[in-house]
């Protein structure tokens, strides 16, 4: 597998992924209920707080799978134009291997720009354990994304898109 980094070894949950994104693309409530509105479905100031809230917190409401396909795929709408006709399917369950390809179309990249920014993690991955990933799961060659590769690729992101000079 990759060399890793010494991150904080716990499941990320929806809502971690969601707070992250909005972190690295700098998006401001009124952007997020936008983005939901570009995959036809209207969520609430309130709804995005609670969200964005901690576990710890009162309002904290948990982000489901179906509820954070919608939000990728609005944001895949955001980043590449929203497609006509009818909209894509909605996942029931996600898995990391879903987000990793959502966030791939969104942000219209190749397997050696995905390599690149995990490398800005300093992580490294071969390009058949990342072709892996984008499978369909009843292929042979079929690999379950872990939370260690997603959050690397998380990390890369922020490092490409928020900490430029």
């Amino acid at each position: 597998m990759g060399e890793h980094s010494s991150a904080k070894h716990y499941t990320m949950t929806n809502n971690d992924i969601f707070r992250q994104l909005r972190y690295i693309f700098d998006l401001k409530n009124t952007k997020v209920i936008q983005i939901f509105g570009m995959a036809e479905v209207t969520v609430s100031n309130e709804e995005v707080n609670a969200w964005l809230s901690k576990e710890e917190e009162p309002n904290f409401k948990s982000l489901h799978d179906k509820t954070f396909a919608t939000f990728l795929n609005g944001f895949i709408s955001l980043k590449r134009g929203k497609k006509e006709g009818e909209q894509p399917k909605l996942e029931k369950t996600l898995t990391n291997n879903l987000i990793l390809r959502k966030l791939k179309i969104a942000l219209e990249l190749q397997s050696e720009d995905i390599l690149e920014i995990l490398m800005l993690a300093n992580f490294r991955l071969g390009k058949h354990e990342l072709s892996a990933f984008f499978r369909k799961p009843t292929q042979s060659q079929y690999r379950l994304c872990k939370d260690q590769v997603l959050r690397n690729f998380l990390h890369g992101l922020q490092k490409k898109y928020r900490e430029q000079e």
